[in-house]
């Protein structure tokens, strides 16, 4: 009875090599998962960030007149505290306006999380009110205007 076999089961420094090359291998695929989750936060606030960009161009293109220079201004959008930051400036050739916009974490002080630039013509930046805001006459006149009449 005492000729069994060594071969029946594991020792255990067997046992513990096997359970250290799994831990390892479990602390790299939870480490994994965790960078996975914080790039999918960090891209959320980027996509965020991006339409508050479109949303800041979108409301200069409204206002109709364009102050050269540099301003800056919170733009939250929900949880996300936001500034925003255009510089509007003339292009090269004179003609137009290079209209670039920054949006920065306002917890963080980062690079910016989106940017935003284009280009406007000069009168389109100095044309008057849409005719929706005007009365009735008013649009008779500017279309009569626009037609030579």
């Amino acid at each position: 009875m005492c000729a069994r076999s060594r071969e029946a089961g594991f020792t255990l420094i067997e046992v513990l090599v096997a359970l250290a090359i799994i831990a390892v291998a479990m602390s790299a695929a939870v480490r994994v998962a965790g960078l996975m989750t914080q790039s999918s936060g960090v891209l959320r606030d980027r996509s965020v960030a991006m339409i508050a960009a479109q949303s800041r161009m979108a409301e200069l293109r409204l206002e109709g007149r364009l102050p050269m220079g540099m301003k800056g201004q919170e733009c939250d959008q929900g949880r996300l505290l936001l500034r925003c930051e255009q510089l509007i400036s003339a292009a090269e050739n004179g003609r137009l306006l290079k209209i670039g916009i920054q949006v920065f974490d306002r917890n963080q002080d980062a690079p910016p999380l989106a940017r935003l630039e284009t280009l406007m013509s000069r009168t389109e930046s100095l044309r008057p009110n849409p005719p929706e805001t005007l009365g009735h006459s008013e649009v008779n006149a500017v279309m009569n205007r626009r037609l030579g009449y």
